[in-house]
């Protein structure tokens, strides 16, 4: 659930793992900051929930505890939690600026698919740059994230509308619009619809609220990014 995967791929996992160390039924309600599970094995069960830590993406360790959920039944109940928690920890991630500058180049990308040439490029690559930099930051902090969309968009959006500017490009709007392209939540937005359509609507609308939360404040970043440097399209 932290890494950002569907409701039905966490149900699946509980799944194997309770049925790997030996349980005959297991139930699971996935929510989008809790989940609760009962395990049953005859006439007895327990019921549990956890609480679900910050939600974000990270398609390796997410590929990795599906790993382990599909090998538990060659473990015991001490190892699978050994296991997991050393995922978690050694679970490689690629420096912060390195993704920085991946995000910015497929900003700037994307930029030119929207119409952005080619003397803004560079100034849309930057912005995003920085943009996601900034947001990696303000997340490892503790910040909102919606106080952090409302930051990265206003910085992301100011940067790229006044690097496009700078450098001489007549598409400064269409620019500063590319640089806020790495807030777009791509990922919740599709498991909201999969989630729904998988027979799991509580937990695809909360996702869908969210999403419809993040991109207010983005857009209100931005708003006020082309209030002060007179942005128009």
């Amino acid at each position: 659930m932290q890494c950002g995967a569907r409701g039905q791929v966490v149900r699946t996992g509980c799944a194997l793992v309770a049925r790997g160390l030996g349980a005959t039924q297991i139930d699971t309600r996935a929510g989008y900051s809790s989940i609760e599970v009962t395990v049953r094995d005859g006439d007895a069960s327990v019921t549990r929930m956890t609480s679900v830590a910050a939600i974000g993406v990270n398609h390796r360790l997410d590929q990795a505890v599906r790993r382990l959920a599909r090998g538990a039944a060659d473990r015991t109940p001490a190892a699978v939690v050994a296991d997991l928690e050393q995922l978690q920890a050694a679970t490689p991630r690629h420096p912060p600026w390195l993704v920085a500058v991946a995000v910015g180049l497929a900003c700037a990308a994307f930029g030119k698919l929207i119409g952005v040439d080619w003397p803004a490029f560079p100034a849309v690559a930057v912005a995003a740059g920085i943009g996601q930099y900034l947001r990696h930051q303000l997340l490892h902090r503790g910040v909102n994230v919606f106080v952090m969309a409302v930051v990265v968009a206003f910085v992301a959006a100011a940067l790229g509308v006044l690097g496009a500017r700078a450098m001489g490009s007549a598409t400064a709007y269409t620019a500063m619009i590319a640089s806020i392209l790495l807030l777009v939540p791509g990922v919740p937005a599709l498991n909201a619809q999969s989630d729904i359509i998988e027979g799991d609507p509580t937990l695809g609308s909360a996702r869908a609220v969210w999403v419809a939360m993040l991109l207010i404040f983005v857009v209100a970043g931005v708003v006020i990014a082309q209030a002060l440097t007179g942005a128009t399209p």
